[in-house]
């Protein structure tokens, strides 16, 4: 319990620091020009509490030489206006002035593509001096970087998705089409939009002129007719927005089914006592569901097949969802020759991979949202497996969740390794979200194993060379190797890379999963279900 309490911790201790951006002077600095800063406009902007912020550890570590970037120079997250869930994007001028690195860009598009899947409507708060120059390479060109923001813009539009961008210092070159590709543009004065700024223009064409009379918010007003709401300050621009959004209509509901939330009948802080990512004491995952669904409730799936999977029905902030659940328990089970034997907690077996895929089926049948809860080793190896068809019932339960059309949300718990990441709903799967507790560690195995392998192809190609390691020196390599090998397994390490949207404490997994849920809800379109060529 002591140990999740101080993982926890820490945490909630990195995410202060993170949350004071370029930090004090660059604060003060921004309060200068009579501008709030990221922080304190969202904080205007949104219902009270309602910000539910996404993305935080972007670029986490990296960047150091430039002085690092908190959060990426910009915040991202879910939040209620005027009642209306919405998808925040505001540039961080404390940060580099705001400026794109490569993980900006990434994590813009990753909030857009939330936007686009959930259908939500999206805010943006502009202010930003545009492309990181001295890293352009990895910013400029590419589906995954800058240019993919206004075509996300574009595409957002077309379906239907509600965009307002708020102008609210500076907005040049490239990142000027951002705001005026979108339904709703307003500027505050002082602010600038421009393609090229005042020292550019007179470089490029010897044309002398203010930035004011260039791009400034009484010309996009009067002149260019660019802006649709001119503002005086911070302050009438964010209320401009809620006003706007207050009157905005409703579009269809979504079809997945929620009644009144009940809360869970046991305490969310017991998950703190029953969790033990340690192998020699495994913990049952029907007590963590018990402690995220509404009442406690779980209407488990073929309880008695394929024990390692845990499925089964319930009900999480009201939502109706169909859970799957590595189990850490072992389990006696009997094989096909009746023979008896232990199922590993945490590896999938042929019989929980095949209880999982027409599990997934079903829910796709029924239009149930599906709830991943990973803390998975792999596949089950070896003889037996083999001769059981394990990759057939592994590549089964990926199709299935391959093309699944109801929400997907996954939460790493602990170990999320190799193939069974994949058929669990990681990253690379659609899932809606993604969070982490701070106990998730995920590769494509474990750090023991994957160290012991690197070191001994380490001392092959050494010993081709004719040298020879001793026995302090091999021991020294592994130690090596393996610390580099466990930083990257950490949660922040991945969502540094925007692997994962959240890291949560246990505690909070429900109010998570209720969220996500509320998202998803807003978009009405399920395609066809259909799963294509099974292996049987």
């Amino acid at each position: 319990m002591r140990f999740m309490a101080d993982l926890v911790s820490g945490v909630r201790n990195e995410e202060e620091q993170i949350r004071e951006g370029g930090g004090a002077k660059a604060i003060e600095s921004q309060h200068g020009k009579g501008r709030r800063t990221a922080r304190e406009r969202i904080q205007m902007l949104v219902d009270p509490g309602s910000f539910y912020e996404l993305g935080m550890y972007a670029a986490y570590r990296m960047y150091e030489e430039w002085g690092g970037a908190p959060a990426a120079g910009v915040i991202t997250g879910l939040a209620r206006i005027e009642t209306r869930l919405v998808m925040i994007i505001a540039n961080d001028a404390t940060v580099k002035a705001g400026s794109f690195f490569p993980m900006t860009a990434k994590k813009v598009i990753r909030a857009q593509n939330i936007s686009i899947e959930n259908r939500i409507p999206t805010i943006y708060l502009v202010d930003s001096a545009g492309v990181f120059l001295p890293l352009q390479e990895d910013v400029f060109p590419d589906t995954d970087d800058f240019g993919r923001v206004f075509r996300n813009n574009a595409v957002m539009s077309a379906l239907g998705i509600p965009q307002i961008a708020a102008i609210m210092g500076m907005c040049v070159a490239g990142g000027g089409y951002l705001p005026v590709m979108c339904d709703h543009v307003l500027m505050t004065d002082g602010s600038g939009l421009f393609l090229a700024g005042p020292a550019l223009v007179q470089a490029a064409i010897g044309q002398k002129t203010s930035a004011e009379e260039l791009g400034g918010a009484a010309m996009h007003s009067a002149i260019s007719g660019t802006v649709d709401f001119r503002e005086p300050n911070d302050e009438s621009c964010l209320a401009r927005i809620r006003s706007i959004i207050e009157k905005w209509g409703y579009r269809r509901q979504s079809p997945w089914d929620r009644k009144k939330p009940v809360p869970s009948a046991l305490a969310a802080e017991e998950i703190y006592g029953i969790y033990d990512s340690s192998p020699t004491r495994p913990y049952d995952i029907k007590e963590v569901i018990a402690r995220i669904t509404d009442a406690s409730k779980f209407d488990e799936y073929k309880p008695e097949y394929g024990k390692t999977l845990v499925c089964g029905y319930a009900r999480i902030g009201g939502f109706a969802v169909g859970i799957v659940a590595n189990q850490k328990l072992h389990a006696h089970s009997i094989d096909h020759q009746g023979h008896k034997r232990i199922e590993f907690g945490g590896v999938i077996y042929t019989e929980s991979a095949e209880k999982a895929a027409r599990f997934i089926m079903d829910c796709n049948q029924d239009l149930v949202p599906l709830v991943f809860l990973h803390d998975v080793n792999g596949f089950m190896v070896g003889r037996d497996a083999e001769w059981s068809g394990i990759i057939k019932a592994g590549a089964k339960m990926v199709n299935a969740v391959s093309n699944s059309v109801v929400p997907k949300i996954t939460v790493i718990l602990g170990g999320s390794f190799g193939a069974g990441h994949y058929a669990m709903c990681g990253k690379a799967y659609d899932p809606r979200f993604v969070f982490a507790w701070p106990t998730a560690k995920y590769a494509v195995m474990g750090g023991d194993a994957a160290a012991g392998t690197l070191v001994e192809i380490k001392i092959r190609q050494l010993e081709r060379r004719g040298k020879v390691l001793s026995d302090e020196e091999k021991k020294q390599l592994y130690e090596s190797v393996k610390q580099s090998y466990d930083e990257q397994m950490d949660p922040r390490y991945g969502a540094a890379r925007l692997w994962i949207d959240r890291i949560i404490d246990p505690m909070e997994t429900r109010d998570a999963i209720t969220i996500a849920l509320e998202a998803a809800a807003l978009n009405p379109d399920v395609a066809m279900f259909k799963v294509g060529v099974l292996q049987t």
